[in-house]
């Protein structure tokens, strides 16, 4: 009888997950204003009452796909802590590792302004734990970067902080790519140098 209950307890756990990455496909591709719970529904093939036993809004959704990319840039973190590299070449790492994340369609796209998801995502304990672990890795590596010269030491850090997370949705990748100009490759290492080179000669 003990194995009943660990069996259900994977099948919510795989339902579970289903209807994340899910829902960070569907932020990916279409942004949270145009996601619909029932999409989700769909796509998962459940039923919404289904859904509802895991998350009780679509702002609990968007919140529980960006735990799951939290916990992977937190992973990219710890692999590259153990990399030869200097703070400078660990951070244009994370850039790169962004961008990867959009052409895979994994980097959910989210808007800077709407209230009641912001106030879903600082409610969210696990999401907060992990931006501050992810806060805490990059600006250790940004403050040392400045003190070896690699970036400029007159910007607040918070500035450069800030700069990298707004990588991980700059539609210029989007934009480029779609042009087909460009290979991804290509598109991807200028857009690394001009984020931490900017655009001089």
């Amino acid at each position: 009888m003990s194995a009943r209950p660990r069996f259900r307890e994977q099948v919510l756990q795989a339902r579970e997950d289903a209807i994340v990455a899910s829902v960070n496909r569907l932020l990916a591709e279409k942004g949270f204003e145009a996601m619909t719970v029932d999409e989700v529904v769909a796509d998962v093939g459940i039923a919404k009452a289904s859904l509802y036993k895991h998350f009780t809004s679509k702002e609990e959704l968007a919140a529980a796909a960006m735990v799951k990319v939290l916990d992977r840039a937190l992973d990219e973190i710890t692999r590259l802590q153990a990399e030869p590299l200097d703070a400078l070449g660990r951070l244009q790492a994370v850039a790169r590792w962004t961008y990867a994340q959009q052409l895979a369609g994994q980097m959910p796209s989210l808007p800077a302004q709407n209230s009641t998801l912001r106030t879903a995502l600082t409610t969210d304990k696990a999401y907060m734990e992990r931006l501050m672990q992810l806060t805490d890795g990059l600006g250790a590596w940004i403050v040392e970067a400045q003190g070896q010269g690699a970036l400029d030491a007159t910007l607040p850090p918070e500035l450069v902080l800030y700069t990298l997370f707004a990588r991980a949705c700059d539609p210029v990748l989007g934009v480029m790519r779609a042009g087909g100009a460009y290979s991804d490759a290509q598109i991807v290492d200028w857009l690394v140098r001009t984020c931490f080179r900017g655009l001089g000669s």
